[in-house]
Order: C-alpha cells, then structure tokens, then sequence
C-alpha cells in the first residue's frame, strides 16, 4: 500500500512543479517578447530549450513511478 501511495506521490510532484516551471518559462519569455520584439530570435530558442529541461524531469519522474 505504501509503494502505490509513494508512486503516486512521486507522479503528482513530478508533475506538478515542471508544469509550474514550464509555464513561468513561457510566461516571462512572452514579457520578454512583448518588451523587445526585435530579440525574439534569441529569446525563442533559450525558452524552448528550458522548457524541454523541464518537461524531462517530469518525464523521469514518470519513469520513476513506472519501474520502481
């Protein structure tokens, strides 16, 4: 019983604060946009990459969840 709450547990967290971050990261990179159109072509890239990162962790939290 402890395991299936512990997996979810690491689901939830795993899930919910990427989700965070990848919503901040895309948030402040359209102020950023919005402030400075003419940089968009470096701004862009260095957001999409971040939020790439962030979705990773919740993909290994996943994974976590799965195989232990």
């Amino acid at each position: 019983m402890e395991i299936v709450l512990a997996k979810g547990a690491v689901i939830a967290i795993g899930g919910i604060l990427p989700a965070f971050a990848i919503g901040i990261i895309g948030a402040k990179a359209m102020e950023a946009i919005g402030r400075n159109p003419d940089a968009s072509g470096k701004i862009l890239p260095a957001m999409l990459i971040g939020m790439a990162f962030a979705e990773a962790i919740a993909i290994y939290a996943l994974i976590l969840a799965f195989t232990g």
